[in-house]
């Protein structure tokens, strides 16, 4: 399904790779040109590769790349709460915090709370990666609000089925 995507030019799959060994894949989804001109971006590395500052460096080249060369205006990362690892790539890169989507990827048998943050071409003149390397993202962009982490720790009640 990524290969027939990126054929249509709705996704762009990408392996992370250190010294011909793949390390992790990135993937742009929902590619969307037009009046929206946006995407969403997801990853993941291997553990004994995480830390080491690759995932930042990839998504910020894969921003980089759909904003310059393809046109985009905005890249969206939703990653869950619990996940930290991935919430430091979004504060490294300045990706600004969106809000609390609800049971929104089905995940491991249950629908996932995810937090969303994204970018836009305008926030970024210079590149994502330039302004991650020149220590230029601005501070607490990735923060999330108190009353999103109380809403997290409340359970949505749902009517009966």
């Amino acid at each position: 399904m990524l290969l027939s995507h990126a054929k249509k030019g709705l996704g762009l799959p990408m392996v992370m790779e250190i010294d011909g060994q793949l390390v992790g894949q990135l993937n742009v989804s929902q590619i969307t040109y037009g009046s929206l001109a946006s995407a969403s971006l997801g990853y993941w590395v291997i553990e004994e590769y995480a830390g080491r500052g690759i995932t930042p460096v990839a998504v910020a080249l894969a921003t980089d790349y759909l904003f310059f060369e393809r046109g985009l205006h905005r890249m969206e990362i939703c990653i869950r709460p619990e996940n930290e690892a991935s919430f430091r790539i979004v504060e490294k890169l300045g990706f600004r915090f969106e809000g609390l989507r609800r049971r929104y990827i089905h995940i491991d048998g249950r629908w996932r709370d995810h937090l969303c943050f994204a970018l836009t071409v305008d926030e970024v003149p210079r590149g994502v990666l330039a302004r991650f390397e020149k220590g230029q993202v601005p501070p607490g962009v990735a923060d999330v609000p108190e009353l999103v982490k109380v809403q997290m720790r409340t359970p949505l009640h749902l009517p009966p089925r």
